[in-house]
């Protein structure tokens, strides 16, 4: 499993974002990251939108909860979550 960190402003982690795929899913772990098909193009935020939605829906939480903390125009990102414990977004992920 990937590590997820814990701090008083969430959890992060680490995604490797593959665009236009043929649906949204968790395809795996490449080293320390998540890997993570989008079927949105990364033109004009359109990933990373699609990558906060993932998140939100997979972690049932409200969309303010979940951000990128870096990597906005990279595949490599670094997602927060608030409102979960690292144990929590590591069983949803796990479903």
């Amino acid at each position: 499993m990937i590590p997820i960190r814990q701090s008083s402003g969430g959890v992060t982690f680490a995604v490797k974002v593959h665009p236009r795929a043929k649906r949204n899913a968790i395809t795996g772990e490449l080293g320390d990251a998540l890997k993570v098909s989008l079927t949105s193009p990364p033109v004009e935020g359109r990933a990373n939108e699609a990558c906060i939605e993932f998140f939100v829906n997979l972690l049932k939480v409200p969309h303010c909860s979940v951000t990128i903390a870096s990597g906005q125009t990279r595949r490599g990102k670094r997602i927060r979550v608030s409102r979960l414990l690292a144990e929590q977004v590591r069983q949803h992920m796990a479903m």
